[in-house]
């Protein structure tokens, strides 16, 4: 993997881990910390020995705030615009990635913070997370894809109401939304989240994947078009080695040693 300056990426057992590394801006997303997430996303994908993908920010105060204000605050439409299409394809890059991704939120997950939270599969956040999108409080919209992603999770009313006021939400009321899919005490948010990593390991990593492929693109397809895709991957499952094992295992009563492949 390469180096990077403002993110901290480590493997182990299958898990790769991405720390948003920027403390004394509480992780906020700079063009050049959007820049190195895109690079390692690519590595990412690259490498067959990573199972699961866990992010989260370094600290404890903050998941990541948001975007570098003082980096926005001079640019003009044109420029506005394409910084919401960078960092809107890196974060579709990383829900597109074939890996699962769990977001271990540890603090303030604001405006372009939330929007990452929201990219990732799936959301597991401390009880001293907070979660907003306070851009209509500066004069601005949603970039990174906060419009498009969180009424898809919490549905439509909800997310207008977080829009429109710019509130911070608390852990609890973000589960209660279904934000996100578990809230634990901080100092077992990382132990929880490389839990959930472990049990989606024990699966068939190509299946899980086929899975992930089959929600992320039917769910923007329509039900027809959606079950049609899925029984394409399901079909492609039984080509796998991990499918005969599998069943095979069940038939034998025994638990299944996958090849993940």
């Amino acid at each position: 993997m390469s180096s990077y300056e403002n993110i901290l990426f480590s493997q182990e057992a299958g898990i790769g881990y991405v720390t948003i590394h920027r403390p004394k801006a509480l992780n906020a997303l700079n063009a050049a910390t959007v820049d190195e997430l895109d690079r390692l996303l690519d590595e990412i994908a690259r490498d067959a020995a990573i199972q699961v993908v866990i992010v989260t920010g370094s600290g404890e105060k903050s998941f990541v705030a948001g975007a570098d204000i003082t980096e926005m605050r001079p640019l003009g439409a044109i420029a506005g615009r394409a910084w919401g299409q960078k960092g809107q394809a890196v974060f579709t890059k990383m829900e597109n990635l074939p890996q699962p991704v769990i977001a271990a939120v540890n603090g303030f997950a604001l405006g372009g913070g939330c929007e990452l939270a929201l990219a990732c599969d799936i959301r597991i956040a401390s009880e001293k997370a907070k979660f907003g999108q306070p851009e209509t409080g500066l004069g601005i919209t949603p970039g990174f894809g906060g419009t498009q992603r969180l009424p898809r999770i919490v549905g439509k009313g909800r997310a207008k109401e977080i829009l429109f006021t710019a509130d911070m939400i608390d852990a609890a009321e973000a589960y209660r939304i279904g934000l996100v899919n578990k809230v634990v005490a901080p100092e077992e948010l990382m132990t929880a989240a490389k839990a959930m990593a472990g049990r989606i390991m024990k699966r068939s990593a190509s299946a899980v994947q086929l899975a992930k492929a089959a929600v992320n693109r039917g769910i923007e397809a329509g039900l027809e078009n959606g079950i049609a895709y899925e029984a394409e991957v399901f079909g492609l499952c039984f080509a796998t080695e991990d499918q005969k094992e599998g069943m095979t295992a069940f038939v034998e009563k025994r638990k299944p040693e996958f090849k993940n492949r």
